[in-house]
């Protein structure tokens, strides 16, 4: 993705929409109990943007608070995990990989919280792992 190219993603039922300009600032694969817990799956694979470059074209995320500092974006009609916010970071952003229209448009740079993946789920890629969060970014921490 190009700084100006536009894509759009959403949730199950199409009662949130999204666009974003440009291609994320980073990428990731987070094996964390709390995103294993919210979305369902083994994994969750995330994008950060900063706020400004996401524009919410129909609906708005329900947040939950599922620690003090984090904030999860579902929608309120299919539970479809949309995003997460970090508190002391206002200015960013994590949205669902795949929740995009084409999630082939991002790829994951790095994996963390591997202490908690599943030992079944076997991941043959070159990308860096981190057994917690990865300190010198935007972390999805508990």
């Amino acid at each position: 993705m190009s700084d100006d190219i536009i894509s759009q993603g959403g949730c199950l039922c199409g009662a949130i929409r999204y666009q974003i300009v440009g291609q994320p600032f980073d990428a990731d694969y987070c094996h964390c109990r709390q995103c294993q817990r919210s979305s369902g799956a083994v994994v969750m694979s995330w994008m950060d943007f900063k706020v400004n470059k996401v524009t919410w074209l129909i609906g708005t995320v329900t947040e939950f608070a599922s620690s003090e500092k984090i904030k999860r974006g579902f929608c309120q009609q299919c539970g479809c995990s949309l995003s997460y916010r970090h508190q002391d970071y206002a200015e960013y952003i994590t949205l669902s990989i795949a929740s995009l229209d084409n999630p082939n448009l991002v790829s994951p740079n790095y994996h963390i919280y591997t202490d908690s993946q599943v030992k079944w789920l076997k991941i043959d890629d070159n990308c860096k792992r981190y057994p917690q969060a990865r300190n010198d970014s935007v972390s999805k921490t508990l």
